[in-house]
């Protein structure tokens, strides 16, 4: 088993990391459409995140250079902020978070508003929409999404100085 695992980081590390975001995308979309949740706008930012783990992971796969390495890093960092800013707004209290009103609306509908800048401003502003856990298997969808983002870079990283 430890063989198969040091197989596919060395040899499909690009890959592997592009199907389990695609994955993870597709998972977390059919959960809201099964289960009828809505998804808050930092939820949304962060699968648009997975995206960008995605789409550089796919171009390192094609072209194999270092700068995709270090883009599905910076990605992974991204995630990791976003992520650990949602676990620590679920993590507040009551009146903490009354006084939080970034994620009013829908990140579709502050991106036609106000733009995409604004929009990310006022998502990592966070609100009360943005603390309710929804579904759990062990963790809630913020916190598996910090360790897949964790393990991202970790690996990112050690691809980034073996090559």
């Amino acid at each position: 088993m430890l063989n198969l695992i040091k197989e596919v980081y060395q040899n499909y590390f690009e890959i592997t990391s592009a199907i389990t975001a695609a994955v993870i995308i597709i998972v977390a979309y059919f959960l809201d459409k099964a289960f009828f949740l809505q998804a808050c706008a930092m939820c949304i930012l962060t699968r648009y995140i997975f995206g960008l783990v995605l789409l550089s992971s796919i171009s390192t796969y094609f072209f194999k250079n270092k700068i995709g390495y270090v883009l599905i890093a910076i990605s992974s960092v991204i995630g990791i902020f976003v992520t650990s800013k949602q676990i620590y707004i679920q993590n507040l209290a009551l009146e903490e978070l009354a006084q939080l009103s970034g994620c009013g609306m829908p990140f579709h509908t502050m991106v036609d508003y106000f733009g995409i800048v604004e929009a990310i401003s006022r998502t990592l502003q966070g609100g009360p929409s943005c603390a309710e856990d929804g579904m759990r298997f062990i963790f809630n969808f913020a916190e598996w999404a910090f360790i897949f983002f964790l393990v991202y870079l970790i690996l990112s990283i050690t691809k980034l100085l073996k090559s």
